[in-house]
């Protein structure tokens, strides 16, 4: 269970990254602004924080879903 749950929390961890970059650039398109501010390092921090927004959604995800399914097996057990 535990490695499934990992891989499950890797692929959506993976999943949601890709969403939000395609909403980043999709509100840049829509709404053009200046570049942000900075250069490489502000680039780097921009992705770290969008990967750390992707693994923490995808954990809580997780948690609900299997801790949802663990809940419904012991109702139905007991």
């Amino acid at each position: 269970m535990i490695k499934a749950s990992l891989l499950i929390m890797a692929v959506l961890t993976v999943l949601i990254s890709i969403g939000l970059r395609w909403r980043e650039e999709r509100m840049t398109a829509l709404r053009p602004v200046a570049k942000p501010p900075g250069g490489w390092v502000a680039a780097q921090k921009r992705k770290l924080n969008r990967w750390l927004t992707a693994a923490t959604l995808a954990v809580v995800v997780t948690l609900v879903v299997l801790g949802g399914l663990h809940w419904l097996r012991v109702w139905q057990d007991g």
